[in-house]
């Protein structure tokens, strides 16, 4: 009796814990060891893209497009493309890959989620910025608004992402959202992550070709004829279809999901496990 006992909290406890496979000298790397050496070159090269993109966007904004401003000029509208490329694409993608990044496979998952919320706060604040720079513009020029498959496109993507943002704190962070709620929603919420993802790279690289035809169509060098900021343009236009693509990629990657996908731990909310 003293040992059925004495084995009850034991199997209780491994059961909803299970132990962590210690590494030997002499034995191979570990499937998340191996998955931390794969990932990090890759998050340097995504580093790298994304600042690029960045970087691009406000270049082209300052050398072809007359620089920056807050006043409705089109200054303030130059804003627009550099506010939604670092929120929606380069901040948003980041967000979505935080729970591939192998350090969050291990230890609480809460500075990780707190990581995710900040994210894609941050995200969602430079797009509504966005958003003011070029509606102000619109109206002070007298220019149509929501006429363009471009402007279709994004809004639909920052509808969708302010939906996403506000489910998710529903769902992961507050205390009174079932487990059963919690699990049933979340393959909804990683399926429109990268739906968002894709709908964002679809509006930057429509809203890129639209500022082309909108400078060059009566330009002394026309648009066909490929002068120098068509170029850039079309380049910063692949570099971030490459990214969002390499984003996706990792999301869809089995071998950089988190092995305890499905856990009770994920399924509880923010706030319960900061108890």
């Amino acid at each position: 009796m003293s040992h059925a006992r004495g084995s009850a909290a034991p199997w209780n406890y491994v059961s909803r814990h299970p132990p962590r496979v210690r590494r030997k000298r002499g034995v191979l790397p570990t499937s998340s060891e191996m998955a931390g050496m794969q990932f990090l070159p890759f998050s340097i090269l995504l580093g790298v893209l994304g600042i690029l993109c960045v970087g691009l966007t406000g270049f082209w904004g300052r050398h072809w497009l007359g620089g920056f401003a807050w006043d409705g000029s089109s200054e303030m509208f130059n804003w627009h493309p550099v506010l939604m490329v670092t929120g929606m694409l380069v901040l948003y993608g980041t967000a979505a890959l935080v729970y591939r990044v192998p350090l969050s496979w291990e230890g609480p998952k809460l500075p990780w989620k707190l990581l995710h919320a900040t994210l894609t706060l941050a995200a969602f604040i430079l797009v509504i910025l966005g958003l003011v720079a070029v509606f102000e513009f619109h109206n002070r020029k007298k220019i149509p608004n929501m006429y363009s498959l471009h402007s279709w496109l994004g809004l639909t993507a920052v509808v969708l992402f302010s939906c996403q943002w506000l489910m998710g704190f529903s769902s992961f962070l507050l205390p009174w959202a079932p487990i059963w709620l919690r699990a049933l929603y979340k393959p909804i919420h990683v399926f429109f992550g990268s739906s968002i993802l894709s709908l964002v790279m679809a509006a930057c690289i429509s809203g890129i070709n639209e500022k082309l035809f909108f400078r060059l169509t009566n330009a002394t060098t026309p648009y066909s004829k490929l002068p120098a900021e068509a170029w850039f343009a079309n380049i910063l236009g692949m570099l971030i279809l490459i990214y969002g693509l390499l984003v996706l990629w990792a999301l869809a990657l089995p071998a950089w999901k988190r092995p305890d996908a499905n856990s009770y731990d994920i399924q509880e909310p923010l706030l319960r496990e900061a108890r």
